[in-house]
């Protein structure tokens, strides 16, 4: 795990709080010497004002590449009230649930610590609000006029200034915040680096399954990775960690792609992306990239709720049977298939009540799609997905349960060169990350049908052919990206 600094102004600032040898003041800090392993700095330094010595910490910890609570932008959003309050749209569903008081007008002051609230009312709003400023201590003005609560402003506080209650409360929230302070961690002499795995244990299609990530697990201790599985509750974690690979079913209004900015934002590898993430979940995105770039696909059309001409459009130039999606459907979820006039009407109806826009496409029936799995550009698996028998799709999701077809995992070598090339000029415009993409070949030619941002990787399946290096060759481009970034390299290979 990374090593925790805890920065004061004088060490008896810390005087009511135990000691500990990761406590060290701001000229401490200043003279400290370059280290090659990772440091979490925790700025407790009693003025964060712009040029104070609290400022100087936090920029000179960016600065060194250390991870540092509060941030600069933490801390400059907070100084201006009209940067931090475009930012508290988020917060407002937690503002409407708080009790209304019996009086006209009500005013509170409250703080909260590393996200920790004593009044529990108030705990789910100052969760939020270290989610998106975090640092020590926060002071809530809060507001309730014309039966409903605001927030009329937000303050970063010195621990200096509190009370004995508030320092047991900010000290127990310290210890769960960064339980490594007072612990000896538990990462292995011959670890490199810190590598989370993002999962689901309640997920019921998860892109890999329980033997997977154990093989995942197993590879990446044998290149040098310490690995913990984590899940969303583990969010505020992520500084501890030097790469996150989100194993879990991705979306853009999901706690996944929350995981993916954060990570990136706090310098980690991150596999998939947020980026790719936006990308590759929304299929109205992919049907304009793959029109812009040429990408080989089934013809497609955009459809718009209320528009008649359009609709009447995509019968006349894609024919029917066709295909309608939502944009961010998965494993074959959110798509039917229309097989004249009436049945587009009425499944229309019913997905229009999803999303305003939806994506109509030819259907072009094969035996089975091809999944090519791609990283960093270069084809890495090869898998067939055959239909459920008597289905059109390889997954049937009915009668209260999910079937599949069977599948045959080949070497990459043995695909057809236009499925390989559909694949990967698919993925150049997205980006450099691991993605599945599914291809249709017909007339021995590829379609591509969608890319996928977190594709499934499950034991005896996708890694049927390849084995344990199927595995190690996903860890190995973790590796070379941490390795280049620090090595100051470019990550591009």
């Amino acid at each position: 795990m990374s090593q925790v600094l805890i920065v004061v102004d004088q060490p008896s600032d810390w005087a009511p709080y135990y000691p500990s040898e990761r406590v060290i003041t701001f000229s401490d800090y200043l003279q400290l010497s370059a280290r090659p392993q990772r440091v979490r700095v925790i700025n407790l330094c009693a003025d964060y004002d712009y040029r104070a010595e609290g400022y100087y910490c936090s920029l000179l910890a960016e600065a060194r590449n250390h991870r540092v609570l509060p941030s600069v932008r933490t801390l400059n959003d907070l100084s201006v009230p009209q940067l931090y309050k475009l930012q508290l749209n988020r917060v407002a569903p937690a503002l409407n649930k708080l009790r209304l008081p019996e009086g006209e007008e009500t005013e509170l002051r409250v703080k909260s610590y590393f996200g920790f609230c004593p009044e529990g009312a108030l705990q789910p709003l100052a969760r939020l609000l270290f989610d998106r400023f975090p640092c020590p201590v926060l002071e809530m003005h809060l507001s309730c006029r014309s039966g409903h609560w605001e927030i009329v402003d937000l303050h970063i506080c010195s621990h200096r200034g509190l009370s004995d209650p508030e320092e047991t409360a900010f000290a127990g929230a310290l210890d769960r915040f960064s339980n490594q302070v007072w612990r000896t961690p538990k990462r292995s002499e011959n670890s490199r680096y810190d590598l989370a795995i993002l999962v689901d244990p309640e997920e019921r299609l998860p892109p890999s399954d329980a033997t997977a990530l154990k093989k995942f697990a197993s590879v990446a201790r044998e290149l040098g990775f310490a690995v913990e599985m984590i899940t969303a509750a583990d969010y505020m974690r992520l500084p501890e960690f030097d790469a996150l690979f989100i194993r879990e079913t991705t979306a853009i209004d999901h706690h996944t792609y929350r995981f993916a900015k954060k990570a990136e934002a706090e310098g980690l590898v991150v596999l998939d992306d947020p980026s790719s993430i936006l990308r590759c979940t929304n299929k109205i995105y992919l049907a304009d990239l793959f029109a812009t770039h040429k990408v080989p696909a089934p013809r497609t059309r955009i459809l718009h709720r209320g528009d008649e001409e359009g609709i009447r459009t995509a019968v006349e130039e894609l024919g029917l049977p066709m295909v309608i999606k939502i944009p961010d459907g998965s494993f074959s979820r959110g798509m039917v298939k229309v097989q004249d006039e009436g049945e587009l009407r009425e499944s229309l109806n019913a997905l229009f009540e999803e999303s305003s826009l939806l994506l109509a496409q030819e259907f072009l029936y094969t035996e089975f799609d091809w999944r090519i799995g791609v990283l960093n550009n270069k084809p890495l698996y090869a898998c067939r997905y055959y239909m459920v028998k008597n289905h059109w799709q390889i997954y049937n999701h009915g009668d209260g349960k999910t079937s599949s077809g069977g599948f045959t995992t080949l070497p990459t070598f043995e695909v057809p060169k236009a499925v390989l090339q559909a694949a990967l000029k698919a993925t150049k415009p997205i980006g450099d990350g691991f993605y599945g993409v599914d291809v249709k070949e017909a007339g021995g030619k590829g379609y591509v049908i969608e890319v996928n941002d977190n594709p499934s990787i499950d034991s005896g399946v996708e890694d049927k052919y390849l084995g344990r290096e199927l595995y190690r060759l996903i860890l190995q481009e973790f590796l070379r990206r941490l390795d280049a970034r620090r090595e100051g390299r470019s990550v591009r290979a």
